[in-house]
């Protein structure tokens, strides 16, 4: 779970738990949609219209891995009880300024399969108007309009099935037919590049967003980060500004993501442990995994052969 207030967002590792409950008073009727810039899958809709059915909000960013670890779950669910009068509606609400990008999003909708209504939510008009502050965060709406329960986060979803299947008047699931992955072994937390949210970078030179030689110590401590070579630094990401660009990383879990994009494809050389990995070419926009292997302790090391790359944020699984 991402825990955001307006365009500041951190990392929450009690992401695996989430957190789950009745909504406040204030907010037991459901808002309508505020700001829209475009639909897919879907002409536009109001909450107003979708009276007399079941609602899901699922509010979403399709390059967050907390997201994208529960998007099965919702698109199971709607291919499983879209006929019973289930209506489930993805609200993009960017974190990045590449995921307002609605060729983006539409690309990311079909690669992972959904087929319900997705509102681009670019201005955060909608995400305001539900006082949201979590990617990714599920409401759910009875045929009267009114919230009837919420979901922050990975997990619980037996409970949010269930949740569904008594507004849908059918009887409760004593099982998940999808299985919750265990994510115990996650001991490393989201590590943002970008000069906004940096807080896990070892680089002992003034960070600034001038194009600058950085040199990474010779020892990371757990769940620290380190740039080699010339980079220059953004508000987002971190961009190499010279050939043979490196980032070192020492993190705790057994995948690592990493989001991205290049102007140009850039073909990455990944080694962990010192142990050569499959090269990953990055160009679109969104989250590439590095590494996948056993549970534990590593040091990762990613060489760009090029400038251009822009590095946003480590992911762990």
């Amino acid at each position: 779970m991402k825990l955001a207030s307006k365009l500041i967002a951190v990392a929450a590792i009690l992401a695996i738990a989430g957190l789950v409950g009745m909504p406040s008073a204030r907010a037991r009727q459901a808002p309508e949609f505020a700001g829209i810039s475009q639909w897919i899958n879907s002409p536009p809709l109001t909450m107003q219209g979708l009276r007399g059915k079941v609602v899901l909000i699922d509010f979403w960013t399709y390059s967050c891995i907390n997201c994208l670890r529960t998007l099965p779950h919702v698109t199971h669910w709607y291919r499983k009880y879209k006929d019973n009068g289930l209506v489930i509606v993805g609200v993009s609400s960017p974190e990045f300024d590449f995921e307002k990008d609605a060729a983006n999003v539409k690309r990311a909708v079909e690669r992972f399969g959904i087929t319900y209504p997705v509102a681009l939510d670019n201005g955060l008009n909608t995400w305001n108007a539900w006082n949201n502050r979590f990617w990714p965060a599920e409401y759910l709406v009875d045929r009267d309009g009114t919230v009837v329960m919420h979901h922050y986060g990975e997990g619980h979803y037996l409970e949010t099935e269930n949740a569904i299947r008594k507004l849908l008047g059918l009887e409760p699931l004593d099982k998940d037919s999808l299985l919750e992955p265990d994510l115990s072994h996650i001991g490393s937390p989201e590590m943002y590049l970008g000069l906004a949210r940096v807080h896990n970078m070892a680089n002992a030179l003034p960070l600034a967003r001038l194009s600058r030689d950085y040199t990474a110590p010779k020892r990371l401590d757990l769940n620290q980060y380190a740039l080699q070579g010339h980079w220059r630094l953004r508000d987002e990401y971190a961009e190499t500004s010279g050939n043979d660009g490196e980032i070192r990383l020492h993190f705790r879990a057994a995948k690592v993501n990493m989001v991205a994009s290049s102007d140009k494809p850039v073909t990455l050389a990944i080694t962990v442990d010192g142990t050569p990995q499959p090269a990953v070419t990055v160009q679109e926009s969104k989250l590439y995994t590095l590494f996948t292997g056993k549970p534990g302790e590593h040091v990762l090391t990613v060489k760009i052969p090029k400038d251009g790359l822009r590095a946003f944020t480590f992911t762990f699984g």
